[in-house]
């Protein structure tokens, strides 16, 4: 079921394209009409998937303009797998854009917080937002000219920092502990990548009182909040649909277990 305040249209495949790590993909769709927030969401099924594979895939919107709808996904499963095989014009069926974006302090500095393939919103982020106020740190495993890390580093102040080892995601959890500390009382933190890496941010954000927003990966099958695929539990014991509620919380108002 499909919200009917929710733009639903077919796109054609302009591009789709494995970067310099073949399970990074660059999905490029025709222009959707319509602008979206970071860290805002689609929905995406294409049209020969038939019966074969029922519900559409989420994914967060890496940038949006005339020139069309960019993606970057990873390939983990038999969706994502099928979707790396598209090629220019085909067509898939698009609905969006879904779900709660980044809010922006602009008054504050804002410091993302991205892990692995998490850096995609924050594309659009970089392009749209004053630069002054806006930095990044970015942690990850694949070696990093597989990421968009030049684009987002071409307009902000970004860092990476690679994760091969236990000792690295050690360190890099100490770094993290230090930025969010730095910003208590003055900034933000804007985090998307894998769970345990939110809960690590959450966890210091919470212990040293800076601001912060997660986006959430929950799995999501319809996007619009019928399903109740994707519940998360509030802080205050209530179970909400991320993609309604979410994906992006306020660390303070949703829990990531232990």
């Amino acid at each position: 079921m499909i919200d009917s305040q929710t733009p639903c249209r077919d796109l054609e495949v302009l591009s789709c394209r494995p970067g310099s790590d073949p399970s990074l993909v660059n999905l490029i769709l025709s222009a959707p009409g319509w602008t979206c927030r970071p860290g805002q969401f689609v929905m995406l099924r294409p049209a020969q998937w038939g019966a074969e594979l029922i519900w559409p895939r989420p994914f967060s919107v890496c940038d949006v303009s005339e020139d069309g709808l960019r993606i970057l996904f990873q390939t983990v499963g038999r969706g994502t797998r099928r979707l790396a095989e598209l090629t220019p014009g085909q067509k898939v069926t698009v609905w969006g854009p879904l779900g709660r974006w980044f809010r922006i302090d602009e008054s504050r500095p804002n410091l993302i917080l991205a892990g692995g393939v998490g850096i995609a919103p924050f594309v659009m982020l970089a392009r749209r937002e004053r630069r002054d106020n806006l930095s990044m740190l970015f942690g990850h495993r694949l070696d990093l000219q597989h990421y968009p890390y030049d684009e987002i580093a071409a307009a902000i102040q970004s860092e990476a920092m690679q994760q091969k080892t236990p000792a690295d995601i050690a360190t890099f959890e100490t770094v993290l502990s230090d930025r969010i500390k730095a910003l208590a009382g003055k900034g933000q933190v804007l985090a998307c990548g894998p769970e345990p890496m939110l809960k690590v941010v959450r966890k210091y954000c919470l212990e040293h009182g800076t601001d912060g927003q997660v986006s959430l990966e929950n799995r999501m099958a319809c996007g619009v909040g019928a399903c109740l695929g994707c519940v998360a539990k509030t802080t205050q014991g209530d179970y909400v649909q991320s993609c309604v509620h979410g994906p992006v919380f306020d660390v303070r108002d949703i829990e990531l277990g232990a």
